[in-house]
């Protein structure tokens, strides 16, 4: 697999899905390397939501098509609002696709056993350090909404 041409990794993953290119790009670096051209995720978006959303959501110099894609797909599932969301263990605050703050992080089944009979203290500093990240952004939203607010009355 190693003397394989990059061009013909190329042609195997543009048979993939999305689910499955980015399950690829978890096998080595090579991989991740050549799962994130931009042609694959090009296609995908255009395959998915067709050539007039690409070209509408085509993205600028500083991001990718992978990127792009995420976005989308993002809103797809969670809508444009502002959101709370968890993807696998973590837990992010989105708007409009973008994740703006991660919030924290879930910690699994076996952690939370094994932390059970050392200290419960642990934990619910935990949870309070994510409840207190998402106050704080909070905070920091009504604030800026109300200089919004104030600026179009100026």
């Amino acid at each position: 697999m190693e003397n394989l041409p990059p061009e013909l990794f190329l042609r195997i993953f543009c048979l993939l899905d999305h689910h499955n290119l980015a399950t690829a790009q978890l096998v080595c670096r090579k991989w991740k390397m050549l799962g994130s051209e931009n042609s694959l995720w090009c296609d995908l978006f255009i395959e998915r939501w067709g050539s007039d959303q690409a070209t509408f959501y085509a993205p600028d110099d500083s991001k990718s098509w992978k990127h792009v894609y995420m976005v989308q797909d993002r809103c797809d599932r969670n809508g444009l609002g502002l959101k709370i969301i968890r993807e696998g263990d973590d837990y992010y605050l989105i708007h409009q696709g973008e994740i703006q703050r991660h919030l924290g992080s879930r910690k699994s089944k076996m952690e939370e056993i094994s932390e059970s009979f050392n200290c419960k203290d642990d934990r619910e500093e935990s949870n309070l350090s994510i409840l207190d990240k998402i106050l704080f952004f909070i905070g920091d939203l009504e604030s800026a909404s109300v200089q919004v607010k104030r600026s179009r009355l100026v």
